[in-house]
This record gives structure tokens, sequence and C-alpha cells, in this order.
């Protein structure tokens, strides 16, 4: 049931446009050139290909935001099944989730070859493949091994936090909309379109650098994507272990908290 729903709403998302499934690409991409334009050309960033380092950080943002975000309505838009079947109805966050990272995923062959044709342009003449941080030297593929794992860390916090939007979304319907201010703010308060350094210092610390750090369950998230996509660096493991601790501690809370009010959704829609 899962398969058959995010395998439905992969293929009705963009039924009827003209452009159908690009949109897919199309609405990273158009946010990607807005980002870039304001930070990389108009506040002119210090940071070397400035474009491919928010594309790799972007993308696993947006996967996060739509989990949150649209996915406080997972149980409100599939009403007709709520109130007229019986099953599992954690059916509904789980299809919800699975597809946003379909669509990640798709996103992220994008993001490959970006990567790729950047190094290779940057290769050009030289016959070594410089890293865009001028700080790390030559570009190391080896980390892309850890990107499977960075990838389920997210699914399971993204999980979390459909669990727990969806459920109290149908007792308070105002969730959906302060949650689209919440991730703006949260989207500001993770290093997707600065380098973290510039809170950290160039030393990598800072008198409260542990809250920017511990205190936000995406730093660990987005910096792993980026030292490894953009870097070519080794992720730091104690910081997405931080992560991966929050990860699971959003699934369990918020699926207990789903499984407490779950009981009253027909009632309540």
């Amino acid at each position: 049931m899962v398969f058959g729903l995010a395998k439905r709403e992969l293929r009705g998302r963009y039924k009827g446009s003209v452009l159908g499934f690009l949109w897919t690409f199309l609405n990273p991409l158009l946010q990607l050139l807005v980002y870039t334009l304001l930070f990389g050309v108009l506040l002119k960033s210090s940071i070397n290909d400035f474009y491919l380092y928010l594309f790799v950080g972007l993308i696993p943002w947006l996967f996060i935001q739509n989990a949150l975000q649209n996915g406080s309505t997972a149980i409100l838009n599939q009403k007709s099944l709520v109130t007229k079947i019986r099953f599992p109805r954690e059916v509904l966050p789980i299809a919800h989730v699975t597809t946003g990272f379909v669509n990640m995923l798709y996103c992220f062959v994008v993001i490959f070859l970006t990567v790729g044709t950047s190094l290779l342009i940057r290769s050009w003449g030289t016959g070594q493949i410089i890293s865009p941080d001028s700080e790390v030297g030559l570009y190391n593929f080896l980390p892309w091994i850890v990107l499977p794992l960075v990838m389920i860390i997210q699914y399971i916090f993204a999980l979390g936090l459909c669990f727990l939007s969806s459920s109290i979304t149908v007792y308070i319907r105002d969730l959906e909309h302060i949650l689209g201010v919440f991730t703006m703010l949260w989207c500001y308060c993770t290093p997707i379109m600065y380098d973290a350094r510039l809170i950290l210092g160039p030393e990598g610390y800072a008198k409260y650098g542990w809250v920017f750090e511990y205190l936000n369950p995406m730093t660990g998230i987005v910096r792993a994507y980026q030292d490894i996509l953009y870097r070519g660096t080794w992720p730091d493991f104690k910081l997405l272990l931080v992560s991966f601790g929050y990860a699971i501690l959003f699934l369990v809370f918020g699926f207990l908290v789903f499984e407490k009010l779950k009981r009253r959704f027909a009632e309540e829609i």
C-alpha cells in the first residue's frame, strides 16, 4: 500500500501540467538560480563555485521541508480513505516521505552530473582533480561511499517529522501555516547558503559554536553532503552521529504521538 500510494502521488503530482515530471527538476533548479543570484552575485559570496556548494545542500533541505511542511497535510489530503476504509494510518506519512525521497534521488542524478562537470572543468589542463574548497587540495571520491548512510539518516529524520506534523495538523489546522514560517527560519539557521565557518570561526570552533552545531539536527546532514560532494572529504562522523541521534529521537517521538492521536482522525476530519 505504501508503494502504491507513493507511485500514485509521483504520477499525479504534476498531472495536467505542460511540463509534467520535468517540474521535479525545475523546482529546485529555479530555487538554485534565485539563491545563486542573491548570495553568489549580488551579495558576492566568497565560496568558490558557490552554485555547487548551494546545490548539494539545497536539495536535501527541500526534502526535509517537504516532509515537515507539506507532510503536515498527509492525513488531511487523504480524508476519503481515512473516513471510509480501515487500514494502518501510518501508511500515509510513510508514503508521503517515500515519494519525497524518490524525488530527491532523481535530483541527485543532476547533482552528480553537475559535480562531475565542475570537477572536470577544474582539472582541465592540470591533470589533477582539485577540490573547489581551496583549503582541501585534491578532491577525493572515496567518501562518496558514505552517501547512502547519510541518506538513510535523513530519511529516518524526515519520517519522524512527518509523523509528528501530519498527526497534530489534524487537530490544529493552523500548524500548516505556522510551519511555513518555521521552515524558512530553520533554513537560514542551517549552513546551506553560507559557510559554517562564518559562525564557528576559521579554526572550527567558537564560544557558542556548539549551539549552532548540536542543536540543529540538519547541520550534520547538510555539512556531510557538502563535505562529501563539494569538498571531496570525509564527513564529520561525530556531527553525523548527533544527527542520527536526533533522527531516532524524532522517529520514536513522532510515531508515539501519531499512535496516540490516530484514534480520532476520522472524527476530526
